[in-house]
């Protein structure tokens, strides 16, 4: 176990009190040991422990272990689709940890004579728990926190100039690694901050540990100075939020709340009022039963449902998401097996686009390729592990969904069969009692769609192309995907920055591409990208950013900077909200309040960040590869076509109606000009 650095007592930093008191307990800390013959594994206070595989030993840090769920029985537990269904299936980022197991023992902790604070005891834990980071930004009810991560030697602070962006970061390394990862917030408006991000990182399954400090405890209720009720606020972002009380109170559910974001897969909040944090620690960590990796097993008589459904179809569709991740070469087999395309979801694309000879693109907003005629003219749609959110592009008949999480069954589409289970061993249970087809019709057919349409519509603004101004942004996406590195991690703003990086970033089972997918808030990558590169340092990490998502959170271009992180931050600078500029005109609306202009690549440089800018098609693809062999932080401000819109891959026949509709009031406001530059911008763009 590390122990804690000497710290130099000095005057008072801030007027919060007991500050002094905290360095005065940590100067005697540091002298008391300093004259001590006491080993330091002994000091009495119980501590949490590894136990299994050496400090030594290959591997990845091992994570917390998770609680059991419900009524699930050994070899089963719950894991909807996301960050959580690598751990349920024993693959991907993060699953090897859970071969390993902590339990609580007699240990060591060098304090001396003297007794750990309770913040001190609280940093010591996480560390026992494989905690190497914390997020935040400081705050006179964090001192005691900060303090105790000051002094400890193996501990980092990751200040963040935004809590939302610390709560950000943390929901990348935690979605990257499959492992807790912690952020912390001051009292007030520093737990406010941390709300958008904690909902971010819920919702996508990430296991993390929000620390929310509070106000005194006296002055609870008070109306005191910066005072909100963060038990209540973080409720619905959270599997668990408590307030702490009393240091007694502290180690259990400490132990409670990291058990609970690693095993449910998602948020804890610890709400700890700053005077509790710096009293005297008391009480110990209680042990903690190991859980196995564990898939969710299917039932046999749903499993004999689906077989007879599918082997009185001729035309069988799938349509895949996160939850595939660690089931691709079943589902490839079943496939092949019923002839059936593959389309799929933004969350299933890394998981199951590549190397596949069924794949027919992806469905939705951000759609492209056949996917959408594939589910709508087959007679029996699979949709396996997806909680897709649009109803109106999945078909309204003949559909069988199977999903590790029972509650998403039938809740955007009505089902002919739901079944609860891993999507692996569903279909490797159906495989023997479902009949091989012969007629490969419907099948060739989508791909034949699938390719006449990444022909036309995908690849119109990226092949001969980079003669053509304003740049288009496909364009430079394209370019990207093709000059980024085999494993790199790339983190993609909400908006237009979506839509790229889903059409034009190509998987291959070693890249990462995250994003606010399910939360969909604004300015996410570049937090995520902090998380991201501090999670992996020696992988290349790119930040799709949009304008607007960058110039929402700005000042964490100073904390790239201040750390030192080698990641790439490419700007697709249309000077616009582009999403919400689509859509104010599907709705008929001339797009209003969108436009903008900033010089990102001035402001980087100010920052003491690499930057560059880019107005000509010829010089993307040179600012790139240079920004991305960069050894520090970098920028290439792009400057695109603020009139370049993706569509969907299927028009209906309202969005046309809005279209014209937004069209007229434009013309009739003067603005002629503005519709026909916007037409021939994307007259390519255009589905036909």
């Amino acid at each position: 176990m590390a122990g804690r650095r000497r710290v130099v007592l000095g005057d008072r930093r801030d007027g919060s009190p007991g500050h002094r008191d905290v360095l005065d307990r940590q100067q005697h800390i540091a002298v008391s040991r300093e004259h001590s013959d006491v080993p330091e594994h002994h000091s009495g206070h119980r501590v949490l422990l590894r136990i299994g595989r050496p400090r030594s030993a290959p591997g990845p840090t091992p994570s917390y272990p998770p609680a059991p769920e419900g009524r699930l029985t050994t070899g089963q537990r719950q894991a909807p689709p996301t960050a959580r269904h690598a751990r349920s299936t024993g693959t991907g980022a993060g699953a090897a940890a859970w071969d390993r197991w902590w339990t609580v023992c007699s240990g060591v902790h060098q304090r001396g004579s003297a007794v750990p604070t309770a913040a001190e005891q609280l940093i010591d834990t996480l560390h026992a728990a494989g905690v190497r980071r914390i997020y935040g930004l400081v705050g006179d009810s964090l001192n005691p926190i900060t303090e105790a991560i000051r002094t400890h030697e193996d501990m980092e602070w990751v200040h963040c100039h935004n809590e939302e962006s610390a709560a950000l970061a943390a929901a990348a390394e935690a979605q990257l690694t499959g492992e807790l990862a912690v952020c912390a917030g001051s009292c007030g408006p520093g737990n406010t901050h941390l709300i958008q991000g904690l909902y971010d990182a819920h919702r996508t399954g990430a296991p993390v540990l929000a620390i929310a400090s509070h106000i005194p405890s006296a002055q609870i209720g008070s109306t005191y100075f910066q005072e909100t009720h963060p038990e209540r606020l973080f409720v619905e972002c959270s599997h668990w939020c408590e307030l702490i009380n009393g240091v007694e109170q502290l180690p259990r559910a400490l132990r409670i709340a990291m058990q609970t974001a690693v095993g449910k897969q998602g948020v804890s909040v610890l709400v700890l009022p700053g005077d509790v944090s710096a009293r005297d620690a008391a009480g110990r960590v209680e042990s903690c039963v190991p859980i196995p990796p564990a898939r969710v097993t299917p039932d046999p008589e749903r499993v004999a449902e689906l077989a007879d459904l599918v082997n009185g179809a001729e035309k069988v569709a799938i349509f895949a998401g996160a939850g595939v991740a660690g089931s691709r070469e079943e589902v490839l087999a079943f496939a092949e097996k019923v002839k059936a395309p593959i389309g799929h979801s933004l969350g299933g694309k890394e998981w199951i686009q590549h190397d596949n000879p069924f794949d027919v693109g992806m469905s939705g907003l951000l759609g492209y390729g056949a996917c959408h005629d594939a589910l709508h003219e087959a007679d029996l749609v699979l949709l396996l592990g997806t909680d897709f959110p649009y109803p109106e592009f999945l078909p309204q008949r003949r559909t069988v969904q199977v999903d590790s999480a029972a509650e998403v069954l039938g809740r955007r589409t009505p089902l002919e069969l739901g079944i609860c289970g891993d999507v692996g061993l569903t279909l490797t249970a159906v495989m023997d009692a479902v009949t091989e087809k012969q007629r490969r019709k419907f099948l060739d057919d989508m791909l034949r769609r699938h390719e006449r349409a990444l022909t036309k519509v995908v690849e119109a603004y990226t092949k001969d192309v980079a003669h053509l101004r304003p740049i288009h942004p496909e364009y430079v996406a394209d370019v990207l995907d093709e000059v980024a590195a085999e494993d790199a991690i790339f983190t993609v703003d909400t908006g237009m920055c979506n839509v790229w990086a889903a059409r034009y970033l190509t998987p291959n089972g070693r890249r990462r591409v995250i994003g606010s997918f399910r939360h969909g808030t604004m300015a996410n990558a570049l937090p995520h990208a902090i998380g991201a590169q501090k999670a992996y340092p020696d992988r290349q990490v790119v930040s799709l950013s949009g304008d607007g998502g960058l110039a929402m959170l700005l000042g964490e271009l100073l904390t790239a900077a201040e750390q030192a992180l080698p990641l790439t931050v490419v700007v697709f600078n249309n000077g616009s909200l582009g999403m919400i500029r689509l859509e104010q005109m599907v709705a008929g609306y001339p797009y209003f309040g969108t436009d903008h202009a900033a010089d990102f690549a001035a402001i980087a440089r100010a920052c003491g960040i690499e930057a560059s800018t880019v107005t000509e098609p010829e010089e993307v693809r040179e600012a790139l590869s240079t920004a991305l062999a960069h050894s520090g932080p970098s920028l290439v401000d792009v400057r695109t076509d603020p009139d370049a819109l993706s569509l969907p891959p299927t028009i209906t026949g309202e969005q046309v109606k809005g279209f014209a509709l937004a069209a007229t009031r434009t013309v009739l406001d003067g603005g002629v000009g503005r519709m026909l530059q916007l037409a021939r911008s994307n007259l390519r763009n255009i589905p036909r």
